[in-house]
């Protein structure tokens, strides 16, 4: 289980409208905000720790920023 970092409440509220779901929900179980896919496997501990601010998958991560 990840831990979703700390948002201010009306920052947490706006990423979850972006995402269409509670990030911090997503993000505790293990999830990924926009692809709704499993969300366990990351590159390395950077990557790990995006999913924890974004709650982004490595595969949407890797989407986002063209890496793959």
């Amino acid at each position: 289980m990840a831990i979703p970092t700390q948002k201010s409440a009306e920052v947490n509220a706006l990423l979850s409208a972006v995402l269409g779901k509670d990030r911090a929900v997503t993000i505790i179980t293990d999830t990924c905000g926009a692809c709704s896919g499993p969300a366990k496997e990351f590159e390395n501990e950077k990557s790990k720790r995006e999913y924890e601010i974004s709650a982004l998958c490595q595969k949407c991560q890797d989407r986002v920023w063209k890496k793959k």
